[in-house]
């Protein structure tokens, strides 16, 4: 998968799982702060990509993630 796959597919992912607008998801978005996620929301997230990536999170592995470009690099790590 390339950078540029995975960005689009997360991108898709956070616009469908929280209704937002794609427009309004850029790489720096906070997830919290901009986009409006929440800790319960965190962990739907980390179900849709662990669905559609097909890898596991291990637990406490993402809450470091706060922006759109972190969570980028989070999956492309586990998808290499």
């Amino acid at each position: 998968m390339t950078t540029d796959s995975i960005r689009k597919q997360v991108d898709q992912i956070v616009a469908e799982e929280f209704e937002l607008d794609p427009a309004d998801i850029t790489p720096t978005s906070d997830l919290y702060d901009d986009l409006g996620l929440d800790s319960l929301d965190a962990i739907d997230l980390v179900v849709a990509l662990e669905k559609n990536f097909g890898f596991k999170v291990e637990e406490g592995a993402a809450r470091k993630i706060r922006r759109l470009e972190q969570l980028y690099q989070f999956v492309q790590e586990r998808v290499a």
